[in-house]
Formats: C-alpha cells, structure tokens, sequence
C-alpha cells in the first residue's frame, strides 16, 4: 500500500484498506473507537494486480488507484471513490495507461486537492513521472508527462495545507519534486536534492502553511527530513528498512510530528519531535508485538485528534491497532487485534 491505509472517516470512523491477492479489501469501525465490520471488497469484482495507492482529501474522501491486468502481457490503471467508512466504495473506473498502453511502469501515487480532484501520478516507460487528474466539473484530464528521468521506487504524492498538490520521487542519487502553483494547474518541476536515497522510503505529509516535509532513509541508513528550499536534515537512525509513517497531532500543547516504523527487531518503533524543529532530536521507542518482516505500519488521528497506529502483515492477514492513552507523553495502550 502506498499512502494513508489508515484513516479517519468524515464521520470519525477509522478504515484500513487491506491487500488481499488479486483485490483490495476495506475494513470500517461500526463506531468511534469501537468494534470493526467484516473486510468488504473495494470496487466490485475487477481483479488488481499487487500495488494499491490511497489518498485522502479534507473532505474525507478517499481515493485510491491500482494497476489491473487487460490484454496479455498489458495493463491499465483503475480508480475508487469512498466516500464514508460504512458505505461501498465505489466500482473501479478504467483510466488507462501513461504511455497509452503498455505493462505497468511503477506503483501509483495518489493525492487530492482542495477542491476534492483525486490526482494519480505514476512511473512511465522513459522514467519521468506521468499524471492524470479528475477534472472541474466532473470526468478525467488527458495524461500528462510530468518529465523527470531515473524514477525508481514508490513515489510520495501530497497536499499541502493550502489545498495545493505535490509530489516527490527519488532518481539517479537525489530526489525530484513538483508542486502546484495554483489550485487545479499541472504541478511543475522545482528545486531538488542531491542526496542518496534508499527508493522506497519516500513518505511526505504537510507541516505548515507552507510547507510539506519528506522523509526518506539515506544511503548510511539515517532517517532524514527535507523541505524544498532547505537543505536535507539527518533526524535519527531509521529504526528497520522500510519507510515510516508519519501525522502531525498535538502533544501536551505542542505541535509535534510523530513517527513509525517496523523495527529490525520486528516491533513498532515510535518517535516525535515538535514540528519542523528536527534540531530538537528524536529517540526511538518500541511497542507492541513482533511482526513478520512484511508488516507495514500506519498512522492517523482518531476522532479526538488523538494518535492511533495499526501493523499489517499481509503474509498473515492479521491486523493490530492500538491508540493512545490519555496519559502525559507519546504513552499507548496494549495493542489488540482487530
């Protein structure tokens, strides 16, 4: 899964988005901080291939995006509307290939603007990044060639807090990025960096009114923040190989972004530090049980803004979430399956 696999409905309800071999299933709370529904399939029966991206827009939408099979040898890309926890999402829409046809070129990056346009950014063939976004009023734009070169890895797609989308790809020893410069225009290539990134670690969330932050593990292994304009800042060791999570909450009156990952020990590693100060520091805390080495780990805000994790492991299916307790501190409650 690429992006927010957790998240908190319009209507404070949690969801997780699952893999489930050749489909994607969703899982909702029947009620805040309650019991959860059964898995239900999203988008009817369309098979998918493995790859599944979610973004989610300040109208609490979510968007996702998947490649599925078409003729042999060929694929295209599919897109899914939910609109509240408890309802179906709505039925894969066929929106086609960024090199018109072809097998599929990257996994895809899904970010939604102010306006709730759902914009899907993808790998193509030549190794630039390709976008194609929902329209105004209604329907689908062409695709379009965003250029850019060496594209490896997943890419990191992202709405700043001024509604406006960007997103961040790493290629050739450093990273690309591209931003709006108005609501509803193509995002356009500016300043990079020239730092060694580990692809597949890319994970960018909005930090201020003006800007977004991207985490990645540098080639030494660190755990590193970066906003364009500035230079990349080492923040911690990265506490196992795959990339974190990350969510702004507030902590004892602190604006503080907090951290997760999958340890090399195989547990949760957890960190927080107060918002675009990596200068402050950050140290690693462990929670929870040991998980298989494929467990991925996400993070949101429950319906009292309060930080709640989950572990997924598809190897397993099994699923744990805990939440935070309402103690001083980053302080979590044991965690249970769900």
């Amino acid at each position: 899964m690429n992006g927010d696999w957790l998240i908190r409905g319009r209507d404070g309800r949690l969801t997780v988005y699952l893999p489930s071999g050749d489909a994607v299933l969703c899982r909702a709370e029947r009620g805040p901080a309650g019991s959860w529904d059964a898995p239900r399939t999203v988008g009817g029966t369309q098979k998918l291939h493995p790859g599944v991206a979610v973004g989610q827009g300040a109208d609490g939408y979510a968007h996702l995006a998947a490649w599925r099979p078409t003729v042999p040898g060929e694929s295209g890309l599919v897109h899914s509307t939910h609109f509240r926890p408890r309802l179906a999402p709505l039925d894969w829409v066929p929106i086609g290939h960024p090199d018109k046809k072809g097998d599929r070129t990257g996994e895809p990056a899904v970010a939604v603007d102010a306006q709730g346009r759902g914009y899907v950014f993808v790998r193509n063939q030549g190794g630039g990044v390709s976008l194609r976004n929902q329209k105004e009023k209604g329907g689908w734009g062409p695709w379009q060639d965003l250029d850019g070169h060496d594209v490896e890895g997943e890419l990191a797609a992202v709405t700043g807090e001024s509604g406006l989308v960007e997103v961040y790809a790493s290629a050739g020893g450093g990273i690309l990025h591209w931003r709006q410069e108005e609501a509803g225009r193509t995002p356009v290539r500016g300043e990079g960096a020239d730092v060694p990134v580990r692809p597949g670690t890319l994970r960018a969330i909005a930090t201020s009114g003006e800007h977004t932050t991207l985490f990645f593990t540098d080639a030494s292994g660190d755990l590193c923040a970066w906003r364009p304009g500035e230079k990349p800042v080492t923040l911690i060791a990265s506490a196992g190989p795959g990339p974190v999570s990350a969510v702004r909450c507030e902590i004892e009156g602190h604006d503080c972004t907090v951290l997760a990952q999958r340890s090399s020990s195989g547990r949760v590693a957890f960190a927080a530090y107060p918002t675009e100060q990596e200068s402050a520091g950050a140290w690693w805390t462990e929670s929870g049980p040991q998980l298989p080495a494929d467990a991925a780990v996400a993070l949101a805000l429950d319906e009292h803004d309060e930080v709640v994790a989950a572990s997924l492991s598809p190897s397993t299916g099994k699923l744990f979430l805990t939440r935070r307790k309402d103690e001083p501190g980053l302080a979590l409650e044991a965690w249970r399956e769900i």
